[in-house]
């Protein structure tokens, strides 16, 4: 695999980008050249097991032979065969115009179980020191990354050598290190880039979302490189692909724990809200803005599933772990905070294991009614 890009950012939004990714690459035929250098695997072989009917006759006799035809399907396995649940790692990091470095200042994972739909998603945040590593990753005694785990990213690039596996050194570091912090395999990855991820939103018509509280930031580092004033007002709002990326972005007058809030709500919204026929009405510019801007390791092939299983998918039943210093923070300092990383992963399985109760005792009813709550 080439060098990644490393300019990213929005794992937080990277479910969208990646529901968006499987529906306009597996349902726009003619795009299919502009989705990356894959080559996309031919539709299923046919398997025609048959012997010919044969007649042959003379003046004298006739003669007639019947013969049975079998037709076998033979159908590719789908990405989740095998599997209880598909762990996709979202990933994004504030690299852009005038910044450097690599980090990861936004990590999500998103679990699926295929055959109910429902779905949990753990926001890390960035400040988590002490991530678990396995033993045969790292160049530290402590069996973990002692940074912060936005910077994991960044040194699997300086120290490739630490972190072997199938994949690029940064993509093993965190599939390893967020598998053992919530006790799952971790299947799949995507990225997207500011740039790309305003993109892919405008080519679907903006995202609506309810604004608990007045939002400002007097100096948003815009996309583009510069800053801008803006300002989000109470109430329902529709945003274009820039805006949507500002409110789940701003943390000024606000917090990390806050931006992770309002990220949640906005991939709420744009799952609920991105219908199919939006995807085909700009999959030209949504396969563009994919192509130029989002790495993944889901296989072009493997699309066709993903499209799928995202329909199977309840919004409603989207539950999300907030994982916050004040209810899992263990000690910290300067920047830094330990976890009680054994209490997050028992949470986690309760909370895949029964989303609707989990929902029901700390994440309210859903996704629409935590959104009206503002942790700015």
């Amino acid at each position: 695999m080439s060098k990644q890009r490393t300019a990213l950012w929005s794992g937080a939004v990277g479910l969208a980008a990646f529901s968006m990714l499987a529906s306009a690459c597996a349902g726009a035929a003619d795009s299919a050249a502009t989705a990356g250098p894959e080559a996309v695997t031919p539709l299923p072989s046919v398997t025609v097991t048959a012997t010919p009917s044969t007649s042959s006759s003379t003046t004298t006799s006739s003669t007639t032979s019947t013969t049975t035809t079998t037709t076998t399907t033979t159908l590719p396995p789908r990405v989740w065969d095998g599997l209880d649940r598909v762990n996709i790692m979202l990933l994004g990091s504030d690299a852009g115009v005038g910044r450097t470095g690599t980090r990861t200042d936004t990590i999500i994972v998103v679990s699926i179980e295929p055959e109910t739909g429902d779905a949990a998603m753990f926001a890390v945040p960035r400040n988590l020191t002490e991530a678990p590593l396995p033993d045969s990753m790292g160049i530290w005694d402590c069996n973990c990354f002692p940074d912060i785990i936005t910077h994991l990213w960044a040194n699997g690039e300086w120290y490739p050598d630490a972190f072997p596996g199938p994949q690029e050194p940064p993509i093993n570091a965190l599939k390893a290190s967020l598998g053992l912090i919530f006790g799952v395999d971790i299947h799949y990855y995507a990225k997207v880039d500011l740039a790309g991820f305003a993109a892919m939103i405008d080519a679907v018509g903006g995202v609506t979302i309810n604004v608990p509280k007045r939002l400002v930031d007097e100096t948003y580092p815009h996309e583009n490189g510069g800053t801008e004033y803006i300002v989000f007002e109470e109430g329902e709002q529709h945003l274009d692909g820039h805006q949507a990326l500002a409110y789940g972005r701003i943390r000024r007058h606000s917090g990390d724990f806050a931006r992770m809030h309002r990220q949640r709500c906005l991939l709420g919204a744009l799952v609920a809200q991105t219908e199919i026929s939006d995807l085909i009405a700009g999959h030209r510019e949504l396969a563009a803005a994919i192509a130029e801007h989002v790495d993944t390791d889901i296989p072009i092939e493997a699309l066709g599933d993903f499209v799928e299983l995202l329909a199977r998918l309840d919004i409603e039943r989207l539950a999300s772990l907030r994982i916050t210093r004040y209810n899992y923070g263990a000690s910290g300092h300067a920047g830094y905070q330990l976890y009680d990383l054994e209490s997050i992963q028992r949470d986690a399985h309760t909370l895949m294991e029964d989303p609707t109760a989990f929902l029901e005792t700390q994440d309210g009813a859903g996704w629409e009614a935590t959104c009206e709550q503002s942790f700015d």
